[in-house]
C-alpha cells in the first residue's frame, strides 16, 4: 500500500508550515521533544472543500481511507464534573463512545463534546481537530491500529480546515497525555 505522502502533490515539512497552522499546533511543532524527528511530521495543503475524508478519498483514491484517522473531542461526565478528551481512530471507525471511552475516563456518561465547545477548548477549526496542539491537561485516547501506522494522514488544526499532517503513528503515541487503548475504534455494524 502505498504511503499517504504519494497521494499528493507537494510534501513539505510541518516545521516549514508554521505559517499555515493554528498557534497550538504551531507551537507543538516548534517545541516538538518525540523521538520522532520532527522532520518526518509533513504537511500537505489541500483544498478545505474536500477537507472531509470522504472527499479526499475520492478525489485522492480508496487506499487513502486505510492511512487516514481523525480526531474526535468527547465529554466524560461524573457528577458535575466534565473532562474533555480527544480520541484519534481510524478514518473508517467510530470512537467508541459509550464503552472503551467511558470507562477510560472514569465517567458515567460520555458523548461527543458540542462543536462550540470542541473549537473554543481547542483553538482549532471544527472538523480539522488534531492531536496535535490540544491543551495539555486533556487525555488523548489513541486507538493501537493508528499508534502501529508507519504515518497516518490527519488533520492539520488549520483555522480554515486547509491541509492536512502526515505523521508516525509512533509520534501521536508519544504525545502528552496519550494512552494507546485497543478497540477504541469499532467497525460500524460489527
Amino acid at each position: 500500500m502505498p504511503a499517504p505522502m504519494d497521494a499528493f502533490d507537494e510534501v513539505r515539512p510541518a516545521a516549514d508550515c508554521l505559517d499555515l497552522l493554528t498557534a497550538p499546533v504551531a507551537a507543538a511543532i516548534r517545541d516538538w521533544r518525540g523521538s520522532v524527528p520532527v522532520e518526518q511530521l509533513l504537511f500537505v495543503d489541500t483544498d478545505p472543500a474536500i477537507a472531509d475524508t470522504a472527499l479526499l478519498v475520492e478525489r485522492h483514491g480508496s487506499w487513502l481511507l486505510e492511512q487516514s484517522a481523525n480526531c474526535v473531542v468527547v465529554a466524560g461526565k461524573r457528577g458535575g464534573a466534565v473532562t474533555l478528551a480527544a480520541c484519534v481512530i481510524l478514518s473508517h471507525t467510530r470512537a467508541d463512545v459509550n464503552g472503551v471511552v467511558r470507562r477510560q475516563l472514569g465517567a458515567r456518561k460520555a458523548s461527543f463534546a458540542p462543536m462550540d465547545t470542541a473549537v473554543g477548548e481547542s483553538g482549532m477549526e471544527y472538523g480539522g481537530i488534531t492531536p496535535i496542539g490540544l491543551p495539555a491537561d486533556w487525555p488523548l485516547l489513541l486507538d493501537a491500529a493508528v499508534a502501529d501506522m508507519p504515518y497516518a494522514l490527519i488533520g492539520s488544526g488549520s483555522g480554515s480546515r486547509r491541509g492536512k499532517l502526515i505523521v508516525p503513528g509512533k509520534a501521536l503515541a508519544e504525545l502528552p497525555g496519550a494512552v494507546v487503548l485497543d478497540g477504541l475504534g469499532t467497525v460500524p455494524g460489527q
